[in-house]
């Protein structure tokens, strides 16, 4: 089986390596093409334009020629790339939607989901250092280096059994220390006993995600990302099946093992794809060299991503002595929000090798504009949908929770938190892009660390303060605080510290869309509070949400989102075309 989206002499789900403009010739035996301006007063009237194209050396008229058109290659290769990507991506949150679905069904928001939820702290840590953030943002411009130099078996032999060694003894820590786990991240939880042992059936997850983390990095670097993309759908199928198959006796401790099982299947989806590509991976070029992957590096990115993650701590400790559910409403509220945020980082997935090989080549034009283009898509996408989860919130939790022991009152509390967590969407995901930017160079940075520490201060601070006041929802807002504040260091700080982004356009084109999501939020809000049936209200809010912002977005000349109304067709042929190719 092949790991591309169509039959294409490169992959449709690669994304091409930039490429790197030819000399210009020297121009002193032919005269520079005339610019067509109007004839000011007195002056000879300018050449007419087919003078001018005429005027033109072939060569390099037949050279910008074929520079107009690979970029349009590149931008369709990165469409189906990204569009396969987010399919894939889209189907992994569905089902993980299902497994909350399952889980909220069979245990409810109480102190049994409770337990097992401080349990899924583990994976939660250990998804986003070992598989979304640290492990990419080191691994993936390290294997683009090493992809270019032809060290890839090098690099594979140099750093693999050390990582395993490293998270094989880390995973038996975890569950030899397991009670002692629990009682840091949630002291005075009622079940006690119940969360370790979830928590030393969810510890394999350090081991097996470590894997998944490195193969993807691997795969990207590679321009192949249809079985990174695919591992959230084994992973929520493996919790899923375990559930439905293991006894009911077993009570929350099936979901726990279902965890064990879907890490597993993780692995095992990436594992060929990566064989393939080290079995054809070529001898290294004379005299290159392997990446380094060293302490210096790897420090400032671990601390990015555990005080990322620590955020998440932070929430489940103070939550831990407010009334059962608290930290269940948390959850599921973050899970539903958190799919615009997820789908909106596609294409900076995609693109992350390229911005990566850009900046190893010198090229920060070609970064630059890669850069700004991404984050104008991604903030189109999760503005869009903040607008749509904040109008409709109650209506959607309505119609993916509120069954069996998820009763009425569980769906008033997890929709007044989303609406509050869904304020700093379009933080988590700037901040999601841009670290991408800070790492792509391959070198060390602690500026991206020291900005997510002081967001995590307030968040910790703001936290401590509103949940006096306000309960579940002043640690929904004082989460909100702390990313968007860590947002703004980095996209203010970026500049000049890695791709030269121009800050001042950026930030006006985000004011833009803002503004036209509150708008959208306002119309969709409206019409689905018109409709007593949830799944009516849904679905007039989400139109009114959609039709609003783009229609406001595009009067406001707001960046992106022109470029998404065009591509709306092409992108629905180019599924309908190539998706039942991929393999």
């Amino acid at each position: 089986m092949k790991d591309t989206a169509a039959p294409s002499p490169q992959p449709a789900d690669a994304a091409p390596a930039p490429a790197v403009p030819a000399p210009a010739p020297a121009r002193t035996a032919s005269p520079a093409p005339a610019r067509a301006t109007a004839p000011g007063p007195g002056s000879a009237p300018g050449p007419a334009p087919e003078a001018v194209e005429a005027s033109a050396p072939a060569p390099v008229l037949a050279r910008e020629a074929a520079a107009v058109r690979e970029e349009g290659a590149t931008g369709r290769r990165f469409g189906r790339a990204a569009l396969v990507t987010a399919v894939l991506t889209a189907l992994g949150a569905l089902l993980g939607l299902v497994r909350d679905q399952v889980i909220a069904h069979l245990f409810g928001a109480g102190a049994e989901s409770d337990a097992f939820l401080v349990s899924w702290t583990v994976p939660e840590v250990s998804s986003t250092l070992l598989i979304e953030d640290a492990m990419a943002l080191i691994l993936v411009p390290a294997f683009s280096l090493a992809v270019a130099r032809g060290s890839v078996r090098a690099l594979l032999r140099r750093t693999l059994p050390a990582l395993c060694g490293v998270l094989g003894c880390i995973a038996l820590l975890v569950i030899a220390g397991a009670p002692w786990v629990v009682d840091a991240l949630a002291p005075g939880l009622p079940d006690h006993r119940l969360a370790v042992d979830c928590t030393r059936a969810t510890a394999t997850c350090v081991f097996t995600f470590g894997l998944v983390g490195y193969f993807s990095a691997a795969l990207r670097a590679h321009s192949r990302f249809l079985a990174p993309a695919a591992i959230y759908v084994a992973y929520n199928t493996g919790i899923v099946v375990t559930m439905v198959l293991l006894p009911g006796a077993l009570g929350v401790r099936a979901a726990a093992i279902g965890v064990a099982v879907g890490g597993a299947c993780m692995a095992a989806i990436q594992a060929p794809s990566l064989w393939r590509r080290v079995r054809a991976a070529g001898p290294a070029l004379p005299g290159a060299r392997v990446p380094g992957v060293g302490v210096a590096l790897v420090a400032p990115v671990i601390v990015f991503a555990l005080s990322r993650q620590a955020q998440v701590l932070v929430e489940r400790f103070l939550a831990a002595p407010l009334p059962a559910g608290a930290i269940s409403h948390l959850n599921y509220a973050q899970k539903v929000a958190q799919l615009p945020m997820t789908l909106s980082l596609m294409l900076c997935t995609v693109t992350f090798p390229v911005v990566a090989r850009a900046m190893g080549a010198g090229d920060t034009e070609t970064a630059r504009r890669r850069v700004e283009r991404d984050l104008a898509t991604a903030a189109v996408v999760v503005l869009l949908g903040t607008a749509l989860v904040t109008a409709c919130a109650p209506q959607i939790v309505h119609i993916l929770f509120q069954r069996g022991a998820f009763d009425a009152a569980d769906t008033a509390a997890t929709a007044s938190v989303m609406r509050v967590y869904a304020l700093g969407l379009l933080g988590q995901t700037l901040v999601g892009a841009l670290v991408r930017c800070y790492f792509s160079a391959a070198r060390p940075l602690w500026y991206p660390a020291l900005a997510m520490l002081g967001g995590l201060a307030l968040t910790t601070v703001s936290g401590a303060a509103l949940v006096r006041v306000w309960g579940v929802l002043g640690i929904a807002a004082a989460n909100a605080l702390g990313i968007s504040l860590t947002a703004v260091l980095l996209l203010t700080g970026l500049g000049g510290r890695s791709v030269p982004v121009r800050v001042p356009h950026v930030a006006a084109g985000l004011a833009k869309l803002t503004a036209a999501a509150l708008a959208a939020t306002a119309a969709g809000r409206l019409c689905a509070g018109a409709l007593p049936d949830p799944y009516l209200a849904t679905a007039a809010g989400a139109l009114a949400v959609a039709a609003v912002f783009l229609a406001a977005a595009a009067a406001l000349r707001a960046p992106g989102a022109v470029a998404v109304l065009a591509a709306l067709p092409r992108t629905a042929r180019t599924l309908t075309r190539k998706l039942p190719d991929a393999r």
